[in-house]
C-alpha cells in the first residue's frame, strides 16, 4: 500500500501573520496613495474632476467584482494560485499606470491593480475565521485590520510627499514594488491549504454557493451595518482632497499631513477591537462602534453649520469616526463570515462585493453632491451611520 502523504488541506498549516498582514494592506495601500495626487492629474490629463475620481471609484467597484469572482476560485481551487496570478495582474497594473500617456490608460491599471490585488485582502480574512472562530477571529481581524489603518495612515501622506517631490507616477512605482514583494513571498509562504469543495462540480455549481450565503439574512444585515460605515470612509477619500485643494487652498502633502489623524482614528480602533473584542463578543463592539462613528458625524456637521470649514473641522470629527468604524468593522465582518461555515472564502467574497460595490457608488456621487453645499459631507456620514446601526439590531434579531 502505497503511504498516503500529508493532505494540503491540513488546517494546520498557515501562512505567517506578517505574511498576511502583506496580502492584506498591499491594494489598500495602491487605492489610498492614489487620493492626494487627484488634483494634480485633473492638471495632467488636461481633464476634468469627474473622469479623474473614476480612478477611486473604479478601483472600488473592480475590487468589488474581483472579490465576487475570486471567492467560489479559492473555495475550488486553492488560495495559493489565486493569488500568485492576482498580484501578477496586480504588478501590471502598477506598470500600466505608471507610463500611461492618456487618462484612459491610468484608468485601466487601476483596474488591473484591483482586480489582482483583491486576491490578498479576500484570502488574508478567510483564512483566519477558517483557524480560529468567529469571536477569536475577530480579534485576529482587528491585528489585520490596524496593519490596513496603518497602511491608510502612510499611503495618502506620503502620495502626497511622493508628488510634489516626483511625480504622480512614483505612486504607481511604490504599488508595484509591494505587490512583487508580496507575490515572492507567496511563493514560499502561501500554501495551498484549502479543502476542495466539490472537485467534480463546475464553476456554475460554485457561483451557486452565493445563493446559499446570501440565503442567511443575519449575514446580509452584518454585512449592510459593515458597509455602511466603509461607505462612509470612501465618500471621505474622494471628497476630501478636492475640499483641500479648492476650499483651503491646500496642496497634496497638506492633505496627508491632516489625513494622518484619519488614519490614527483608525489604528487605533482597529488595536482596541485586536485586543478586546474577544472579550467582549462581537454584538457588543459593533454598537459601540457605531456610535462612536454617530457621534463624530453630528460633531462634523454642527462645526460646519456653526464655525465654516476648516482643516480641524473636516479632519479631527473623521479621526473619531473611523476609530468607532475600527472597532465595529472587524467584528461586524466576523459575524458576517461566520455564518457560513461550508464555504468561507465565498462569504468572504460576497462581503467584500457589496461593501465594494456601494462604496464605489457612494464614493463617486458623494463629490458631486457636496457640490451643492459642503454640509452635505457630514449630512452623508450621519445617515448612512444611523441606517448601520438599524441594520446591526436587525440582523441581531435573527440570531
Amino acid at each position: 500500500m502505497t503511504e498516503k502523504k500529508p493532505s494540503s488541506a491540513s488546517p494546520s498549516i498557515s501562512p505567517p501573520m506578517a505574511m498576511l498582514m502583506a496580502m492584506a494592506v498591499a491594494s489598500p495601500v495602491a487605492l489610498n496613495i492614489f487620493a492626494p495626487v487627484m488634483p494634480g492629474l485633473v492638471e495632467a490629463f488636461d481633464t476634468d474632476q469627474f473622469t479623474v475620481q473614476l480612478g477611486f471609484t473604479l478601483y472600488l467597484l473592480t475590487l468589488a467584482i474581483g472579490q465576487f469572482v475570486s471567492g467560489p476560485l479559492a473555495d475550488r481551487y486553492g488560495r495559493r494560485p489565486i493569488l500568485l496570478w492576482g498580484f501578477l495582474i496586480h504588478i501590471a497594473g502598477c506598470l500600466l499606470g505608471a507610463l500611461a500617456f492618456e487618462i484612459w490608460q491610468v484608468l485601466l491599471g487601476r483596474i488591473l491593480q484591483a482586480l489582482g490585488g483583491c486576491t490578498g485582502m479576500l484570502l488574508a480574512r478567510s483564512i483566519l475565521v477558517e483557524q480560529h472562530g468567529r469571536d477569536k477571529a475577530a480579534g485576529y481581524l482587528g491585528y489585520i485590520t490596524l496593519g490596513i489603518a496603518s497602511a491608510q495612515a502612510i499611503a495618502p501622506t506620503l502620495g502626497g510627499y511622493m508628488n510634489l517631490a516626483f511625480s504622480w507616477q512614483s505612486v504607481f512605482y511604490l504599488s508595484m514594488f509591494m505587490g512583487s514583494l508580496v507575490w515572492l513571498g507567496a511563493i514560499f509562504y502561501v500554501p495551498n491549504n484549502t479543502q476542495p469543495l466539490g472537485q467534480g462540480g463546475g464553476i456554475g455549481q460554485l457561483f451557486g454557493k452565493y445563493r446559499e450565503v446570501i440565503k442567511s439574512r443575519q449575514y446580509l444585515y452584518m454585512v449592510l451595518s459593515s458597509t455602511l460605515i466603509a461607505a462612509c470612509f470612501f465618500a471621505f477619500m474622494t471628497s476630501a482632497p478636492f475640499v483641500v485643494d479648492q476650499a483651503l487652498a491646500g496642496n497634496s502633502a497638506d492633505y496627508g499631513n491632516w489625513f494622518l489623524l484619519v488614519a490614527g482614528g483608525f489604528f487605533l480602533g482597529s488595536m482596541t477591537a485586536g485586543k478586546i473584542s474577544a472579550k467582549l463578543g462581537v454584538y457588543r463592539m459593533i454598537p459601540l462602534g457605531h456610535s462612536l462613528s454617530l457621534l463624530a458625524a453630528v460633531v462634523m456637521l454642527v462645526l460646519f453649520i456653526t464655525q465654516g470649514i476648516s482643516y480641524q473641522a473636516l479632519f479631527i470629527p473623521m479621526a473619531l469616526f473611523t476609530f468607532g468604524r475600527g472597532l465595529s468593522q472587524p467584528n461586524a465582518q466576523s459575524a458576517a463570515i461566520s455564518t457560513a461555515t461550508t464555504a468561507p472564502a465565498t462569504a468572504t467574497g460576497m462581503l467584500g462585493f457589496i461593501q465594494l460595490l456601494v462604496g464605489s457608488a457612494v464614493a463617486q456621487i458623494t463629490p458631486l453632491v457636496i457640490q451643492i453645499d459642503l454640509v452635505m459631507l457630514p449630512i452623508t456620514l450621519l445617515l448612512a451611520t444611523v441606517l448601520a446601526l438599524v441594520t446591526f439590531k436587525l440582523g441581531k434579531a435573527e440570531v
